[in-house]
């Protein structure tokens, strides 16, 4: 058992003429969704969000979807009034507005993260038996959000709501490799260490650490922030991007390589499963070298 502590722009023509073809078999909601207007919205979202930062014309939009232009058009219309579509005045292409793009955040906001990601971090801790992290970054630092206990306490400083500086936890480390974090920011990172371990972080010392953890998928810290105490840490990623990451907590004398790998492949395993679907592991999580 664990215990948890406006107006349009100019584009491509609208036609004029409205006639029983907007409500034709080839609006895909139309015939099987329980709200056809509804469903094509959706069906709008979803393509325009494959199309990416240079959208689609109307008449190709029209035409992937299989859908009148005129219908099609009304749906647009309301999207951009909302904010959810958007669309070029140059050339008069549609393409994902900044609502729809906003909801991904707001559904992943910290606020929400602990309730999401609840059921992988107790997965893990059950599986490891060990004391499980979950933890963002906040400038250069990061945040617990939350903590998963096993049956054997291990007594440590951290506490959901505490700070520690990102360059020194495994959770810093995890999120900073695998975010658009280059080499002049390393800097930034090391200096709000201050004397906080047993081990100086430099710039340079510190982007090898990086390095390091983008190979193996996974970050490690050995006392770095506690006497005795020793993390590995992953992070969850969004279409690439890591948002924040989980870790593993045990005594140092019970952490070394061998048990490095043998936690990447618990959490590689039991993870995944339970995540949010717009969260995933890294690609590469070695669990063998």
């Amino acid at each position: 058992m664990v215990a948890r502590p406006g107006a349009e722009t100019p584009g491509d023509p609208v036609p004029t003429v409205r006639s029983s073809a907007d409500h034709a078999p080839a609006d895909p909601g139309s015939t099987s969704s329980p709200l056809g207007s509804v469903d094509k919205a959706l069906l709008t979202l979803e393509r325009l969000a494959a199309a990416g930062p240079h959208g689609l014309t109307l008449g190709a939009l029209a035409a992937e979807l299989g859908l009148n232009k005129t219908s099609l058009h009304r749906t647009l219309s309301a999207l951009r009034f909302r904010g959810y579509a958007d669309q070029d005045p140059a050339t008069g292409s549609y393409r994902l507005g900044p609502a729809a793009t906003a909801l991904g955040d707001t559904f992943l906001g910290e606020e929400n993260l602990p309730a999401l990601l609840g059921p992988a971090l107790t997965a893990v801790c059950e599986a490891s038996g060990e004391l499980v992290h979950l933890g963002v970054l906040s400038g250069p630092e990061i945040v617990y959000l939350d903590k998963v206990e096993p049956a054997r306490a291990v007594r440590v400083w951290s506490a959901v709501g505490r700070r520690r500086p990102a360059a020194t936890t495994a959770l810093g480390r995890a999120l900073l490799a695998f975010r658009t974090t280059d080499r002049s920011g390393m800097s930034w990172y090391a200096a709000a260490t201050g004397d906080t371990g047993a081990t100086t972080v430099t710039a340079d010392s510190l982007w090898d650490t990086l390095t390091a953890a983008r190979a193996a998928g996974y970050a490690t810290e050995d006392e770095e922030n506690e006497p005795g105490i020793s993390c590995l840490a992953v992070p969850l990623l969004r279409a690439g991007q890591a948002v924040a990451a989980l870790s593993v907590t045990a005594p140092a004398d019970r952490m070394g390589p061998d048990r490095h790998r043998e936690l990447a492949r618990i959490v590689r395993s039991v993870a995944p499963p339970l995540l949010p679907p717009s969260l995933s592991l890294p690609d590469v999580l070695a669990t063998d070298a």
